[in-house]
């Protein structure tokens, strides 16, 4: 573990240097989780992927601005969010969701499921979807706590709300999301 953090570190200061060799290999290894994680708020491919370029070339500029208290993985995942949402917030100004595009991805998804774990699949994908569903701060809020694992402090710091606020609206989210599933099983 230790080597693959002094490798790591080996790759920052090339990076720092310029060096696009490094920059590659840092951008290879983070890429599809960075792209998940932006994926998951934004909710279109193309943007997450914007976002996600965006949010390397932004690490790659303020690489000197990381103090290495976290681990390099969490201080970029966090840009990704930040941009993610700002991204989000920017695109719901343009545009409203189309809950009929939502409703048809369902439809054609339901099918894809493999035999052995198809059910299970099928319930998760379900869940992701009616996630979708949600008001944008439910959405955006259970997404930081279950899915990438963030605690009520650290969303309550992402999102700009208190403490308090941070835990009754990832309850009301909660319980949001409960009904729908109950409503559509």
């Amino acid at each position: 573990m230790s080597q693959q953090n002094e490798h790591i570190d080996t790759l920052l200061q090339l990076c720092m240097q310029g060096k696009q060799s490094a920059q590659l290999e840092v951008y290879n290894r983070y890429y599809k989780a960075m792209y998940n994680t932006a994926f998951r708020i934004v909710k279109h491919t193309a943007e997450a992927e914007d976002v996600m370029q965006e949010s390397f070339l932004s690490a790659f500029t303020k690489l000197h601005t990381f103090k290495g208290d976290v681990a390099f993985g969490a201080w970029l995942k966090r840009i990704v969010i930040n941009n993610s949402i700002y991204h989000y917030k920017k695109q719901q100004k343009k545009r409203t969701d189309d809950l009929d595009d939502i409703m048809y991805k369902v439809e054609d998804n339901e099918g894809v499921a493999s035999d052995q774990n198809g059910y299970t699949e099928l319930k998760a994908q379900k869940v992701m979807e009616t996630m979708k569903s949600l008001k944008d701060n439910y959405r955006v809020s259970l997404t930081l706590h279950l899915i990438e694992g963030y605690d009520y402090e650290e969303i309550s710091e992402i999102m700009n709300i208190s403490y308090a606020n941070c835990r009754t609206m990832i309850s009301r989210a909660k319980e949001s999301l409960r009904k729908k599933l109950t409503v559509n099983v």
